[in-house]
């Protein structure tokens, strides 16, 4: 069996799709939020060096991606096996070397990687206006507004997709997300400005 459809069938054996998707969500939207976070702040204290500004931005991310491999991880290896353990407990059997045991061993690692894989990936898409201006790349807007323009429609459209999902408006999902986004930026402006 080849390994997306391998993959596939894992996840599909543990209902696990559903998770994946929760998972990309939530940490893509804690990076684009971070990274919107730590833009904003340069933007307020009139920060113009770049290579700090790519510093501290490039180690939230990884930082982000990270926990998110490691914390899906762990807590996803910890549900798989006690889900194992109740099926195996139930059908009196051994089940490690079944489906549902390559399940339990891969669907962790699966669901990590899609959860540190989405706030790194987001993350390196805000600060990509940043990169180009450190590499003389003449952009329409400065690289920090720049930056906050790719933060804002990542937000907007990570709305759009759970709006899709939940089969609701996906304006309305889209506008909702931006106005977290919009609180976001008020009180970074509001605690900034004390």
């Amino acid at each position: 069996m080849e390994p997306l459809r391998h993959a596939n069938f894992l996840l599909e054996i543990t209902k696990s799709h559903g998770i994946m998707r929760r998972y990309f969500v939530v940490n893509g939207f804690d990076g684009a939020l971070t990274m919107l976070g730590l833009i904003m702040g340069f933007a307020m204290s009139s920060a113009s060096d770049l290579d700090i500004i790519i510093s501290a931005c490039l180690g939230a991310a990884v930082a982000l991606g990270v926990s998110g491999v490691s914390s899906a991880y762990v807590s996803e290896a910890a549900e798989r096996k006690r889900a194992l353990a109740t099926l195996e407990d139930a059908m009196a059997i051994d089940l490690g070397n079944s489906a549902h045991g390559r399940a339990a061993r891969w669907v962790p690692m699966l669901i990590a990687l899609v959860n540190g894989s989405a706030p790194l990936l987001i993350s390196l898409l805000i600060i990509l206006p940043l990169w180009m201006a450190q590499a003389g790349l003449s952009l329409p807007l400065s690289p920090l507004a720049s930056a906050i323009g790719i933060s804002l429609a990542i937000i907007f459209l990570l709305g759009v997709f759970l709006g899709r999902i939940a089969g609701i408006s996906w304006l309305r999902s889209g506008l909702q997300t931006i106005v977290i986004a919009a609180v976001t930026i008020g009180l970074i402006y509001l605690l900034g400005g004390s």
